[in-house]
């Protein structure tokens, strides 16, 4: 079984440190001697004498045949530990003086504010990495095709322990609930404190702390979870968030319980949800299939609320209902 390295933290290879333990066990040796503990050639440890002899670790013995003598581990660890902070403190000394080279230039280069992603999982790993980084806000534009498994629990449970950190805030396209199971993922979401809203998407983008978004590369929805752009800070990023924040303000709440349960008063659920999906544009069969009803069942239930209402049309029931605030109670 390979010892195990104890010295591989201080810049010590696997062969030198094998060598000075032989020497602590075996006391003063020649080269043979240490060879033959080792299990390495004496002309191996020859070369090996020099990088010994640096470090600290060793010493020669007066006198002939050349025999070697290692030095008390509380003395070469003390010169070991003095040489990696000295290091350390170059390698700092360093980094301020090349950050004062990038502060001299003009601005950020394009390779530093544009990074392109390829492939699928590569594409979900990324976005993963962007969401589960973000601190104070995360930004999100939702619409279909989606990179992330949304059925994936332990993804989702992982979102949950995060509540509240980072506040989340999205908009969803009437066409995300096309897809089988997001409303009940995003029922899940609100639950757990995100912001929802329904509302115009015109393309699939998330941003986190205002300093990183990703957004797909094509407009092709058939390879928009394909190959995406990752954008650092620039005028660039500036104009992505600048365009949530416009949609964020057209867009209508998107009211929806995870246990079906609202404070008394009208809507109460199922109205509520299908008020909130008529707002955002989705058409009858599609509410249908989100909240489990028949085509027939909405189209009476639609009918009732645009009475109540007094809307000409399910659109204009919809659009009534965020104008009277019906979807945020």
């Amino acid at each position: 079984m390979a010892q195990r390295r104890l010295l591989e933290g201080l810049g010590v290879t696997v062969a030198e440190e094998t060598a000075y333990r032989a020497l602590l066990r075996h006391g003063p040796a020649t080269l043979s001697e240490l060879a033959a503990e080792t299990g390495s050639s004496a002309a191996a440890n020859r070369r090996m004498l020099p990088r010994l002899e640096d470090l600290g670790l060793i010493s020669r013995v007066a006198g002939r045949p050349l025999r070697l003598v290692a030095t008390p581990p509380n003395i070469a660890i003390d010169i070991l530990v003095a040489r990696r902070q000295e290091e350390l403190t170059h390698s700092r000394a360093a980094a301020a003086l090349l950050a004062t080279e990038v502060a001299a230039r003009s601005g950020p280069q394009p390779e530093e504010v544009l990074e392109v992603v390829t492939g699928h999982d590569a594409v979900a790993r990324r976005y993963l990495q962007l969401e589960r980084n973000a601190t104070s806000e995360l930004l999100v534009l939702v619409h279909p095709p989606y990179a992330v498994d949304i059925s994936d629990d332990r993804e989702n449970q992982r979102r949950a322990a995060r509540r509240g950190a980072p506040v989340v805030r999205g908009i969803y396209s009437p066409l995300a609930f096309e897809h089988p199971g997001m409303l009940a993922h995003t029922r899940r979401a609100i639950a757990d404190g995100e912001q929802a809203r329904l509302g115009q998407v015109p393309v699939k983008l998330a941003v986190a702390d205002a300093r990183t978004a990703i957004l797909p590369l094509v407009s092709d929805e058939d390879r928009a979870v394909e190959t995406a752009l990752v954008v650092h800070p620039s005028a660039l990023l500036d104009a992505l968030v600048g365009l949530f924040e416009t949609l964020w303000r057209a867009a209508v709440p998107l009211r929806l319980a995870e246990d079906g349960l609202h404070p008394e008063g009208w809507p109460q659920a199922p109205d509520a949800e299908v008020l909130a999906l008529l707002a955002g544009g989705m058409k009858d069969d599609a509410i249908a299939r989100q909240l489990g009803l028949s085509p027939r069942t909405v189209q009476r239930r639609v009918q009732v609320l645009c009475e109540r209402l007094g809307a000409r049309t399910r659109f204009h029931a919809g659009f009534l209902a965020a104008q009277r605030d019906l979807l945020s109670q």
